[in-house]
């Protein structure tokens, strides 16, 4: 063959292949995939106005084409940014139940505890009158400390309890004898005797056990909603590998480089591609779940037995009973702590007391258990648990979902219904590949996406720690126990009526505490919180007498 022949040849055949595909001079036009391109924001100076030869694709099919090379690198960050907002999206539900239901329930306890420390200032207030604003710190520091606590301060419940009934003791103690002076040796020694001699009657003992444990799930509860938003934020602002965005260019765009912009994915096919990408999310599911249920056990305990709001709501009515207890046992006490620590020193003359103000015959406030406040945040707890409830419930398997989730969006599959006119990956046709089961390991012979199962996801890894942590504090608060100070108390870990639940709803589904429960007291019965029962003239009796000698000693 003449050299000339040949150097005529080799242009022509260049030629040729830049024409579409056959013989006639018909080209494929690209005018649909230009205006859907152009639909995106992207320039339309890329991209051709008739199919050219696609060597040069490292993607999609290397047919012809209407994408360039630039074109191709422009629609895989718009297939990795369409991939991130679609999982954001999809899981706006339970991120939003999470942020909007703890700000809920943080909102209501905080009020709920400066309600019950207004309540019973002002009940105090009106009851002792100066007496009590001389010695309010005493209270007010019993609720700096239990707000302390809920904020996630480190403070142990019950002996910080102990304190206030201690301190309470020291300062009614000497009430109770004006004639005597007391060194602060002498009021320790009379703080020793508080266990032994019960000078507030039973009242310490169940308040005590019912706080601990009000609390204990209250603030737990919080902790865990908390836990829940900063996983479900987090998890839901992915960072797809290469593998993934390779995929999911192939799957949303690949279509474009075609000619077929209005041809969609294959249900099965997007299926296999989100599970892929999704494979580590999927695997947050176990525990997440597990985690679910821990709060939907501590949830029953909130509107159960260790309601807070029936256990905050009436404690001025118990402190007082308590108060009225140790006033009316006065001359028992005093004989027993006199003959345990010693006699007292006299003190120094009295000057004339003064009458007592008209206002401490105030009788408190009549308290009707039936009620349900709705003070704080405007609701109340029954309220916000039966809400909460619900939208945890639906909360479950959200993340092995996603991929369904997503992929039954029409907008970004063909449906179920048209298995036959959607895109395969290579072509228009059924997608023929079965559909991989969830999660990493899974994912070994994943048709679509390359998934390393050898290395799993750490940060994926941390918040399943994050959530194996909260679950197991969940399940020892849902038994009544603080992970922080579980063993410092054998009444922590009991259970009976004294603790605020009834004895038949008290048994632990979970064995997480190693101390073994002690037998429950017959003795303990739930606190009566009603203050109208106790009789009006031992209630106003009472008042008198301890006002009088609280005067005498303050002056």
């Amino acid at each position: 063959m003449p050299s000339w022949i040949g150097a005529v040849i080799l242009p022509l055949s260049g030629l040729l292949l830049s024409l579409p595909a056959g013989a006639d001079v018909k080209a494929r036009s690209c005018g649909e995939v230009r205006q859907a391109y152009g639909a995106k924001g992207f320039s339309l100076a890329d991209i051709p106005y008739q199919e050219i030869a696609g060597e040069h694709l490292r993607i999609c099919p290397q047919e012809y084409t209407c994408c360039t090379t630039e074109m191709e690198d422009k629609l895989s960050q718009q297939s990795k940014l369409e991939f991130e907002n679609l999982v954001e999206e999809t899981s706006h539900f339970v991120r939003t139940t999470f942020v909007s239901r703890h700000k809920k329930f943080d909102e209501f306890f905080r009020e709920l505890l400066e309600n019950a420390e207004k309540s019973l200032n002002d009940m105090f207030v009106r009851t002792y009158g100066m007496l009590y604003m001389q010695n309010s710190e005493v209270f007010q520091d019993l609720f700096t400390e239990l707000k302390r606590y809920y904020t996630g301060g480190n403070v142990n419940l019950e002996e910080m309890l102990n304190d206030f009934w201690a301190r309470l003791l020291e300062r009614m103690f000497q009430l109770i004898n004006p004639q005597y002076h007391f060194s602060e040796d002498y009021l320790e020694c009379v703080s020793k005797y508080t266990d032994q001699l019960k000078p507030f009657g039973d009242v310490p003992r169940k308040l005590k056990i019912q706080v601990t444990r009000a609390f204990i799930a209250a603030r737990t509860f919080v902790q865990g909603l908390t836990v829940g938003r900063e996983v479900a934020n987090r998890v839901s602002k992915v960072s797809p590998t290469p593998g993934c965005i390779r995929a999911l260019m192939k799957m949303l765009y690949c279509p474009y480089c075609r000619g077929l912009p209005t041809v969609r994915p294959c249900n099965n096919y997007c299926l296999n591609v989100m599970k892929g990408c999704l494979a580590n999310q999927a695997d947050l599911d176990t525990e997440w779940n597990l985690f679910i249920d821990a709060m939907l056990l501590v949830a029953g305990r909130l509107e159960g037995p260790f309601n807070i709001e029936s256990v905050m709501d009436p404690i001025d009515v118990k402190i007082s009973e308590a108060i009225m207890n140790m006033q009316e046992n006065s001359m028992q006490v005093s004989a027993k702590v006199f003959q345990g620590c010693g006699q007292p020193k006299p003190a120094p003359a009295l000057r004339s007391a003064r009458s007592a103000p008209e206002n401490f015959n105030t009788r408190f406030r009549p308290y009707n258990p039936e009620e349900r406040p709705t003070t704080a945040a405007g609701t109340s707890l029954d309220r916000l648990v039966t809400d909460i409830k619900e939208k945890l419930k639906l909360s479950k398997k959200v993340w092995s979902a996603l991929p369904y989730t997503i992929c039954k969006d029409e907008s970004v599959t063909a449906g179920t219904s048209n298995e036959e006119e959607c895109w395969n990956g290579h072509s228009k046709a059924r997608y023929l590949p079965e559909i991989m089961n969830d999660g990493l390991t899974n994912q070994i012979n994943n048709p679509e996406v390359d998934v390393d199962i050898t290395r799993p996801d750490t940060f994926i890894r941390q918040q399943i720690m994050a959530l194996r942590v909260m679950t197991n504090k969940l399940k020892n608060a849902y038994n009544g126990n603080d992970v922080n100070f579980q063993d410092t108390s054998d009444e922590s870990s009991g259970s009976g009526s004294g603790s605020g639940c009834m004895d038949e709803v008290c048994p632990t589904e979970f064995e997480f505490v190693t101390t073994e429960a002690p037998a429950v007291d017959p003795d303990r019965r739930e606190v009566d919180s009603s203050a109208a029962q106790l009789g009006h003239s031992l209630l106003s009796g009472s008042l008198v007498c301890i006002a009088l000698a609280w005067q005498r000693l303050c002056r």
